[in-house]
This record gives structure tokens, C-alpha cells and sequence, in this order.
């Protein structure tokens, strides 16, 4: 086919997008100005929870002891020192009587109580210098946080006589939420100009390195602001904010990059600007809307689960992939009018006394694709010839360094998250070690539907009773309610503490009982994860098979992607269990191991390295399949395909592996393993599975690699996307012995016959 009817047939899409291209660009600057101001402020209305199942029963026991018995339930706690003096003086007890009364007085404060009214031993410290002031700042969220902001400058501090220190949950997640937010901030400090600097040496032009970067700031204010919307009607967690700038960069950077890049090669083999963007959607852009699409389904898979924690991460993601695909709208409009000037500011001469290189990820400086020119074909070559060697290997190493995650154990987010230095971390350390029982790990169980005396008392003798129970305190009766408070032998959320929860809810009573507390949170938090896993898995598994078919007509890829991009995750966990459940390289980091991993956070990191790991298969898959409608020789088009994207894979994994770890440096836990734990994930995707394992794989597998039956051939020839040519068989008989058309990946013969995406 000819370079002009090659190019000639400029679909519908690409009309669209190109006609007025000054004007697309004008909206699309309008809309992001209106962007930055909806999304003003979008982290302040966010919530830093949301593990808890809210139709649990632990929940509903929650809400109930904060409705009936307000003291029950402190999320405030002002630890007070007696400088020396004791808790005990009587100068230090009636100015802390006082500031017991100063709190009781304040708004949105109810069950204020405190050592010195109640004498109670969990409120001294062991040692007499210490003892607290507790009480329920009572709304949702963002309403408690608002009341803490107001109270806290009033209590904090030097008190007469005391020193007063402010903490409780509701502290530790306002001062979560705040570092999180001049995190993100640092992070993307950090992020922009380094991806600024990677996409000048990915592409030398310093006009075609900033494309990427406009289309992944445009997607981060742009779900900024879509974040914003949805907290007027349902909870948003912080954490999602750290997902929006790490997937809104990533992503947008690795579709400009195929589109750039694509449109570049286009222009070098002489084509006209018009043509070659119709080519460029054609192709760059069929794959990079089907790559949109399954990291949108993996992350749209979290909203079975009903943690706002994990459904923010849905919201945050979806609306951050579809307008990271913005590019397919803003990127033809801004090369329609860049033209052959995509290519000006090329700073390598800087470097190569001006000496003209190929574009990133060509097999050969020319463009065209003879044999296994360049460093990424010769790879392919090589695994190729020791398949068995490379599949065996590769596999066997992946399944080792995830090993360590077999030793998994699941827990509950506490302050210390927090770095060691924040308020409400010390406050709540101060109480970890100096004050009697187990702080945090109390049980409560409520009675509801009234009782006699004597029912309590058998009820509360049985429990105690039970072998992992240390002491039962209660009841305190309202009414039809009442509530016991149990403390267990061990710690707060240890196996015994679990185990001791399900004991609770199946003891007999004369009345109604439901269990809360950190432990039973945590056990419904499992249970509700528990329950809906096989749901969202079978969700991405399902529509990735049946999208990877549409893409390919093969029914052994799609099955060959799921497999691998599993295979690719066990590093990631590995290393998350190795490194922050067992503490390796705690100090190095700079946090606090806690023996656990924080139960939401695998299905998080599962769902976006997912998604991430489909991206870049789908990248490689695409130009395979490309190359073989082409050719029809298998091994060649692997080759090939690895050859033409191997560069441009890598070069986005290393930009995306920088934003996460730009995220990692966090001085929150979670927010540091779900961004170091994923930049871990990319690369040994793109730099072990995509360069190793899928050559390999797809060697065994030979032809058959492409084989369907009959009815899904024939269901793809109808509904399947393909802008190539003929069907291999068809082409067969005009290659040679070893399949060498040696035209470039560009000239896709029969283009304009079967361009079914209408681009």
C-alpha cells in the first residue's frame, strides 16, 4: 500500500479532533482553569478512614455506644503531665479539674471524664506522672476534624501548672490527613521536573517532552475536580489524592508517549501531518484505549468492596485513566498544529554534536524492521532461542521473591503510621508504655432489649470466663442498653484478640449483643474483603480475557496476560511483607514496623499494578499482532514487537516507577508501601516479564498462539478491533521463508480495508 493511501483514510474520530484544532485546545484550557477551581481545596473535605465494613456489625455497635453512652467511645485524649509533681497534688488535681470542666463546655464535646473525677487506673500513668482527660468529639469526619482544629490550640501546651498534649483517633487522623497533604505536595515537586528531565532523554525535542507532561497535569486538576463533586454525596479518602498524581502522571505519560511517538515515526517515513495523525489513532490510538480500559476495570473492581477506603481509589482512578485518554483528543489537536515542530528543541545535540538518533524504541535508525537490529531485538533473539530456559527461570524467581507473602498477617492502621515525631503519635506511645492494660484494645459489647440484673451478672461471669479474656468491666445500663467492656490477654488485634471476638458473638445472652472494638473492626473488615474478593477478581479477570480477545482474536493471550501479570505482582508482595511487616530496612525508610500489613492495602496494590501491568501487555501485545496481520511469521513478530515498544515500555516504567516512588517518600506508612510496593511492581514488569517471560512464553507457545475457534474467529472478524491488514493466512504466501516483508511497523498493509475502530 502506498504512503498516501496508507494515510489517506482519515476516520470520523480523527476529523473531529482535528478540524479546529485551536479551538479543541481552547476548551480544553477553559476546562482546566474551571478545574483548578472546582477542585480548590478537595483534600481538606476528604476523611483519612474508611476500613470499616459500614454495614458490619461492629459498625453498627459503634454508632449505637456513640449514641447511648457518648464516654464510652473517647476519640480525644489529652495526656496530661504533672511536671514532677504527681497527678496526685492537690494543685495539680484542682487545675486539672478545670480543664476536665473547659472541655466539657465545648461544643460538639460530650463524655468528658477524666482520672481525677473517676479514679479509674486506666487513667494514670504507672509511674504517677501522667494521667488523662478523655472525651467523644462527636460528627462525622470532617465535622470531628473541624472541632479538633478549633479546640485543640486552646488545650495544647502549657496549661497553668500542666503540660498538655492533644491525641486520640480523632488526632491521628487529622494529623494524618494534614502530612498526607504536604506530602503529595513535595511529591509532586519531586515528580514533575524529574519527568520533565526523563521525557527529554526519552525524546531529545524539548517541545515533544512537554505534550506528555501538559496531558498528565490536565489529569490531575481534572480528577481533582471530579474528587471534589463526589465528597458533596459520599465519603473520599485522602489516600486517593496520592493515587490521583502518581496514575494521573503515569498514565498520561505513557499514552503521550505511544501517540508521540507513533506520530513521529509517521512524519520520518515521509508522511503529511493530516495522514499521519489518522494513522497514529489508528493505531497508537486503538491501544492506548484499550489499555484506558482495563486499568479502568481493575481499579473500578474496588467498588464491590464496601470500605470507602478502597471505593475512593475506584472513584480516584477512573476518573483520572479516562482523562489521562483525554489524549486522544488533546494530542492530535496540538500535533495538528506542531507539525514537523514536535521535533524542535532537540537538546541532544547537546550531547551527540548534533548527530541524528532514532526515534526511542526503533529497532534501527531508519525505522524499518530488519532482522534483530538494536539492543531490545537482539534480547528477543536470545530469549527466544532458550525459551525453556527463560520461561523456567524467570517464573521460578518471580515465585521466590514472593514467598515471604505466605506469612502475611492482617491488621489494623494506628498512629504509628504517623512519623515518630507527630503529636498524636507520642500521646499515643506515652499511653502504649506507661499506662496499665492494653490501651485500644478493649472489646465492647453492647446489650440491647433490656435485661434483669441477674442476666447481666451471668452474662459477664460466662465471659470472663472465657480463656483469652483478662478482665470484664460493666455492665453500665441505660434504659434497654447496656455495654461491657472486655479486656483480652492479648494484644489488640493478635490472633487470640480475633479468635476472642467470634467467641463473644456466639455466647448465649438473655438479650442482644453486638462486639466492637479495633479487633472486631478489623475481623468484619476481613470478613467483608473475605467475601467479595472471588467477586472483584472474576470482574477483572473476565473483562480482561474478553478485551485482550477483541484486541488479538486469540483465546491463548488473553489467558497468557492474566497468568503473567499475576506472575509479575509477587515481587511486590514479597517485598511488602519482608520489608514492612518484619521491619527489613525499617531504619533506612524511616518507619515503625508493626508486625502487620494494613488489610485493605494488598487489594489496593493488586488492583493497580494490575491495571499498570495491562497497560504496558497491552502496548506489547498490539504491535505483535500488528506486525504478525502483517507478516504472518510468529517468531519474527514477537521479535519485532519487542524490538518497537521495548524502548518506549521502559522508558514509561522508569518515569512511572519515579512518580511512586516520589509518592513513597511519605512520611505515612501506608502511603510509603503502596508507592514504593507499586514502582517495585512496574518495573519488574516491564523490565522482567515484557522482556523475558512473554518472548519466552510466546516462543512455546508458537502459532497456536494465535489460534481461536471457529465461532470466536468469527465473533472477532465481527466485533473485534484491528486497524491491520489481511489475516495472516492470507498474507502467508507473499513473505518469505523467514517471514521478511521488511517494511515498517508503520506500513500496515490493508489499513484502510479493516480499520473497524472507525479512527
Amino acid at each position: 500500500m502506498s504512503e498516501v493511501n496508507r494515510g489517506s483514510r482519515v476516520g470520523g474520530w480523527t476529523r473531529f479532533v482535528t478540524a479546529r484544532p485551536r479551538l479543541s485546545l481552547l476548551v480544553a484550557l477553559v476546562i482546566t482553569a474551571l478545574a483548578v477551581f472546582a477542585g480548590s481545596g478537595v483534600g481538606d473535605r476528604m476523611g483519612s478512614g474508611g476500613w470499616e465494613d459500614p454495614a458490619a456489625s461492629s459498625t453498627y455497635a459503634t454508632k449505637a455506644l456513640e449514641r447511648e453512652f457518648p464516654a464510652s467511645q473517647p476519640n480525644l485524649l489529652l495526656l496530661v503531665d504533672a511536671g514532677g509533681k504527681g497527678v496526685d497534688d492537690p494543685g495539680v488535681a484542682a487545675e486539672a479539674r478545670r480543664l476536665t470542666e473547659r472541655l466539657a463546655a465545648e461544643d460538639g464535646v460530650v463524655g468528658v471524664g477524666s482520672y481525677w473525677q473517676t479514679r479509674a487506673p486506666a487513667l494514670r500513668a504507672e509511674d504517677g506522672g501522667e494521667a488523662l482527660i478523655a472525651a467523644r468529639i462527636v460528627g462525622t469526619e470532617k465535622e470531628a476534624g473541624e472541632t479538633l482544629e478549633r479546640i485543640a490550640p486552646e488545650f495544647r501546651g502549657t496549661q497553668g501548672s500542666l503540660d498538655v498534649s492533644v491525641g486520640g483517633p480523632v488526632a491521628v487522623r487529622h494529623e494524618m490527613q494534614a502530612i498526607i497533604q504536604e506530602d503529595l505536595l513535595r511529591a509532586e515537586l519531586i515528580a514533575l521536573p524529574v519527568t520533565l528531565v526523563l521525557l527529554v532523554m526519552v525524546f531529545g525535542s524539548a517541545i515533544a517532552a512537554l505534550l506528555p507532561l501538559g496531558i498528565g497535569i490536565v489529569a490531575i486538576l481534572g480528577t481533582n475536580a471530579v474528587l471534589r463533586g463526589i465528597t458533596e454525596i459520599t465519603d473520599v479518602s485522602v489516600f486517593a489524592q496520592n493515587l490521583t498524581t502518581a496514575l494521573g502522571l503515569g498514565l498520561a505519560v505513557d499514552y503521550a508517549l505511544f501517540i508521540v511517538r507513533r506520530f513521529r515515526e509517521e512524519l520520518a517515513e515521509g508522511v503529511e501531518v493530516r495522514d499521519a495523525v489518522g494513522t497514529t489513532l489508528r493505531t497508537a490510538g486503538r491501544t492506548v484505549l484499550f489499555s484506558a480500559l482495563t486499568v479502568a476495570v481493575s481499579l473500578a473492581a474496588m467498588m464491590v468492596f464496601p470500605q470507602y477506603f478502597l471505593r475512593s481509589f475506584a472513584y480516584a482512578g477512573i476518573a483520572v485513566v479516562l482523562l489521562a485518554a483525554a489524549a486522544l483528543i488533546l494530542l492530535p489537536a496540538a500535533l495538528m498544529l506542531l507539525g514537523h515542530r514536535v521535533n524542535s528543541l532537540d537538546l541532544r545535540r547537546l550531547f551527540g554534536k548534533g548527530r541524528k538518533k532514532p526515534i526511542p524504541g526503533d529497532g534501527t535508525a531508519d525505522g524499518t524492521a530488519e532482522g534483530t537490529s538494536g539492543g531490545w531485538g537482539r534480547t528477543a533473539a536470545l530469549v527466544m532461542r532458550r525459551a525453556p530456559l527463560f520461561a523456567v527461570a524467570t517464573a521460578t524467581g518471580l515465585v521466590l521473591l514472593g514467598l515471604p507473602f505466605l506469612g502475611v498477617k492482617f491488621g489494623t492502621a494506628d498512629d504509628r503510621q504517623l512519623p515518630s515525631s507527630a503529636e498524636a503519635r507520642v500521646v499515643q506511645e506515652d499511653i502504649r508504655s506507661g499506662f496499665p492494660g492494653s490501651p485500644g484494645g478493649g472489646l465492647e459489647v453492647l446489650g440491647e432489649g433490656g435485661a434483669t440484673a441477674a442476666e447481666y451478672a451471668d452474662y459477664r461471669d460466662r465471659v470472663a470466663a472465657l480463656p483469652d479474656v483478662l478482665r470484664v468491666d460493666g455492665p453500665v445500663v441505660s434504659g434497654d442498653h447496656a455495654y461491657f467492656t472486655v479486656l483480652p490477654r492479648g494484644e489488640a488485634v493478635d490472633q487470640d484478640t480475633q479468635r476472642l471476638v467470634r467467641e463473644l458473638r456466639a455466647e448465649p445472652a438473655a438479650f442482644d449483643t453486638s462486639v466492637t472494638g479495633t479487633a472486631a473492626v478489623l475481623v468484619d473488615s476481613k470478613d467483608a474483603i473475605g467475601d467479595r474478593l472471588p467477586l472483584a477478581a472474576g470482574i477483572i479477570v473476565v473483562v480482561t480475557l474478553l478485551l485482550v480477545f477483541l484486541l488479538t482474536g486469540s483465546v491463548l493471550i488473553p489467558i497468557q496476560a492474566v497468568a503473567l501479570n499475576a506472575l509479575s505482582l509477587t515481587a511486590m508482595f514479597g517485598a511488602v511483607v519482608w520489608v514492612f511487616q518484619d521491619g527489613h530496612l525499617s531504619g533506612f525508610l524511616g518507619f515503625t514496623p508493626t508486625g502487620d500489613i494494613e488489610t485493605t492495602l494488598p487489594v489496593l496494590m493488586f488492583c493497580v499494578a494490575f491495571g499498570l501491568s495491562m497497560d504496558y501487555g497491552v502496548f506489547l501485545i498490539s504491535r505483535i499482532k500488528e506486525e504478525y496481520d502483517r507478516s504472518g511469521d510468529h517468531e519474527r513478530s514477537v521479535i519485532f514487537g519487542l524490538q518497537r515498544t521495548g524502548g518506549l515500555i521502559t522508558a514509561a516504567a522508569v518515569i512511572l516507577a519515579v512518580v511512586m516512588v516520589a509518592i513513597g517518600t511519605s512520611r505515612v506508612t501506608n502511603t510509603m508501601m503502596l508507592g514504593l510496593g507499586i514502582a517495585l511492581a512496574v518495573v519488574m514488569d516491564a523490565m522482567v516479564v515484557r522482556s523475558l517471560l512473554v518472548p519466552a512464553v510466546m516462543k512455546l507457545t508458537g502459532r497456536a498462539t494465535w489460534w481461536a475457534p471457529g465461532p470466536l474467529r468469527r465473533f472477532h472478524d465481527r466485533f473485534g478491533v484491528s486497524e491491520g491488514g489481511s489475516h495472516p493466512a492470507a498474507v502467508a504466501g507473499a513473505t518469505d521463508s523467514a517471514g521478511g516483508t521488511g517494511g515498517s511497523d508503520g506500513a500496515v498493509s490493508g489499513a484502510g480495508e479493516r480499520d473497524k475502530i472507525g479512527v
